[in-house]
């Protein structure tokens, strides 16, 4: 296996160059808002992020990753199970939608089947909000530099070292790359990684490129939402004992969930997120809404966490009666509760990733991706796609941290350090892969079906 020296940096000034260029491109996805940078279409009407994904394919030319198709997914992906509310109603409500955000998938090498291909996924979406772009020759600043816009060229420079250190890759195994849009914004990969994926576009061993500190995390968890509402009458701040307030109940419910739901399901994760009633001092609000986002790393898992919060719902409410019901200002809203509230799920019953390869895992480890401790659950992302999948194994696996790299906040970076150890990790890994294949691998071994699958299971080429 080559060791790629130190001295020679596998990223190259055009590397820095693209990154740059990618970073410029304002492409946080329609479910974040408003786009909030420089330009909102390219000089050719075409949107921000088919632009970076243009870029990208034409970065990705020259080391041989050919463009295999390039356009958003069809309409009956959003009809799908699973997909979440705030994805449908945003599709209704802007006949653009999938238009403004297409997936791109490259191939290196011919078509061949799963046992002899290595997929990478990475998302060129971004989170909102503007962050200003510099590179100080040490470190990217910019949003999507860590998440994940910096993993994405660190990949073309691992797959462009490892064509140029092993002529069997791209001849006798093939690499496929896709560069997805619809991972952010609660979209959770279902119009973007998903089709990609039920397509039959994977690989005996899929990365998926997302910032977890060179660690390779062999799982991923599932994310549901719960919306707590209340349907209640507004009143004057002078006679509140006349309205239902809503703000008074749903605080109640905030605590008395987080109380209730915390540590319920060992191995899940509650967050209460966002509550809003209104914002001015001389009114009472009748009406509400509480989110809360809850993470499961089995679906049995989540199918207790959801029973869970049906049976703390119940409790809390039984408990604001109690505790409201002889109140002056709160007796109307007591009374009234239980009719008041209401429960929607927003997105729900969403597989979650769990395998383990010791095959696989142990050319991860000799690339040099370091195995994630088992008792880290991972986070919830694309990956999820890609459970259940037959002889496979899926990973998570990226440069930086969610955290430390400030990726969704303010100050996302990137260290140089950093995409150059992801692209030897890569660089190894689909060397030491054409290696094994070359030994273990029938050269005719069948290949899937692939195309756009549609609902009924129908597919086209």
């Amino acid at each position: 296996m080559s060791t790629f020296p130190p001295q020679s940096p596998l990223l190259h000034t055009s590397d820095h160059e693209l990154l740059l260029r990618l970073l410029d491109q304002p492409t946080a996805g329609p479910l974040e808002g408003p786009v909030e940078g420089p330009l909102e279409r390219g000089t050719g009407g075409e949107h921000p992020l088919r632009i970076a994904q243009e870029l990208y394919a034409r970065a990705a030319a020259p080391c041989g990753l050919r463009v295999v198709r390039h356009a958003p997914a069809d309409p009956c992906w959003l009809e799908r199970p699973g997909v979440p509310v705030v994805v449908r109603e945003a599709a209704r409500a802007d006949p653009g939608f999938l238009t403004a955000q297409p997936s791109l998938l490259l191939r290196l090498g011919p078509r061949l089947p799963p046992a002899r291909t290595v997929m990478f996924n990475v998302h060129l979406d971004t989170v909102a909000g503007v962050e200003p772009v510099r590179f100080d020759g040490r470190r990217f600043h910019g949003r999507g530099a860590a998440d994940a816009k910096g993993p994405a060229v660190a990949l073309l420079a691992g797959i462009r070292a490892a064509v140029a250190a092993h002529p069997a890759v791209g001849r006798d195994v093939a690499v496929l790359v896709q560069a997805v849009a619809g991972e952010e914004g609660g979209a959770m990969g279902t119009y973007g990684t998903r089709p990609l994926i039920a397509a039959g576009h994977y690989g005996r061993i899929n990365v998926f490129c997302e910032p977890t500190g060179l660690r390779s995390v062999p799982r991923a968890t599932a994310a549901m939402t719960a919306r707590i509402t209340v349907e209640g009458e507004d009143a004057i701040d002078d006679r509140p004992e006349a309205g239902h307030n809503a703000t008074v109940l749903l605080g109640h419910l905030a605590q008395h969930l987080a109380h209730r739901l915390d540590g319920a399901v060992p191995g899940t994760r509650v967050c209460v997120a966002g509550l809003h009633t209104g914002e001015r001092h001389n009114r009472v609000y009748g009406t509400g809404t509480l989110l809360l986002n809850l993470s499961y790393g089995t679906g049995a898992d989540g199918a207790r966490l959801a029973a869970a919060l049906t049976d703390a719902l119940d409790s809390a409410l039984a408990a604001f009666t109690r505790r409201f019901g002889a109140t002056d200002a709160f007796a109307r809203t007591a009374e009234d509760a239980a009719r008041l509230v209401r429960l929607r799920w927003d997105k729900r019953d969403l597989p979650a990733l769990r395998n383990g390869d010791p095959w696989a895992e142990a050319l991860l480890t000799a690339a040099g991706a370091r195995p994630a401790h088992p008792a880290d659950p991972g986070f919830t992302c694309d990956a999820i796609w890609a459970s259940g999948l037959p002889g496979t194994h899926t990973t998570v696996l990226g440069p930086g941290c969610l955290d430390a790299n400030h990726a969704h906040a303010q100050g996302e970076f990137i260290d140089l350090d950093d995409l150059e150890r992801f692209a030897r990790i890569v660089a190894r890994l689909l060397g030491a892969f054409a290696e094994e294949s070359a030994r273990s691998v029938p050269v005719h071994a069948p290949v899937p079906a692939q195309g756009n699958v549609h609902p009924k299971g129908s597919t086209t080429a």
